[in-house]
């Protein structure tokens, strides 16, 4: 199942990698400290105390664990701008990939988890969800500085678990989400969406690939249509599987897509997707 929910987002990427977007989402710059509240949702106190744990972690670690909120995600998907933004700041070690965000966006009422490519087996999509559904129950009650830390807490102490005990924490999680996922079914929207790209799109590719050229007429508006829906497509499927509770990312690993900030590895970590959002 989560094989085959990997392969739908790869195939929904693509196909919006095929075409360029329309907009690209300003990030806000990091500076140098571990916070930054741009939302301004965390009380001094609290800032304080979550700057000087992160300092004091990356020290310990060498990995940079960045706290972000943020006052609007520009009408993306906050797996998209989650993704888009640790590749902007390219958080953590260039041969390590060992940068996290916490990121949380309150006036959309969204909240993730965005995991570097070299931490995604310590904190796996399972456990990031598990520390999104746990930072729930603040926010809804308006502590934000509250959940934040509990958050903050939580994954420095994943992170600074010895190897084995944070092997067995991560495949624990990584086996309920499973258990999960195998109660729920297969979510219907994204196969339905999946039956559409493939049948209307990839097969008549497929189909065209030997033998004589077909001719097709364009519309009024020549490409542009297509490209529209398979955009919006690819951005539906990945949207309705992170809705559906699976804890898993939806800005995948290809290296194009939106924001400045360039490459993945450019003397920073790389970030593919990994980890989980939520809403409350």
């Amino acid at each position: 199942m989560k094989n085959l929910r990997r392969l739908l987002v790869i195939v929904a990427v693509a196909l919006g990698l095929a075409v360029p977007a329309a907009a690209q989402p300003s990030f806000p710059e990091r500076g140098t400290a571990p916070v930054l509240d741009q939302a301004n949702i965390i009380d001094d106190a609290t800032e304080a105390e979550l700057t000087r744990k992160l300092d004091e972690f990356e020290e310990r670690s060498q990995r940079q664990f960045v706290i972000a909120t943020v006052d609007s995600l520009q009408g993306y998907d906050i797996a998209e701008y989650g993704y888009q933004l640790g590749r902007y700041w390219q958080l953590g070690d260039a041969e390590n990939d060992d940068g996290i965000i916490l990121l949380v966006a309150p006036n959309e009422r969204q909240m993730r988890v965005e995991v570097g490519y070299g931490l995604e087996g310590i904190i796996p999509d399972g456990l990031a969800f598990e520390y999104v559904e746990g930072m729930k129950p603040y926010f809804r009650d308006g502590d934000f500085s509250g959940g934040i830390s509990w958050g903050a807490d939580e994954i420095i102490r994943q992170l600074e678990l010895p190897p084995e005990e944070a092997a067995q924490i991560a495949q624990n999680a990584e086996r309920s989400t499973e258990s999960r996922e195998s109660s729920g079914g297969f979510p219907l929207g994204g196969l339905i969406w999946f039956a559409f790209i493939f049948f209307f799109f990839i097969l008549p590719i497929l189909r065209g690939g030997g033998g004589r050229r077909r001719r097709y007429r364009r519309g009024p508006w020549g490409d542009t249509a297509r490209d529209i829906i398979l955009w919006e497509a690819g951005k539906a499927i990945a949207r309705g599987f992170n809705d559906s509770g699976g804890g898993w990312g939806g800005g995948g690993g290809f290296g194009g897509g939106f924001g400045g900030g360039g490459g993945f590895s450019g003397g920073g970590g790389s970030f593919g997707g990994g980890g989980a959002s939520g809403g409350w």
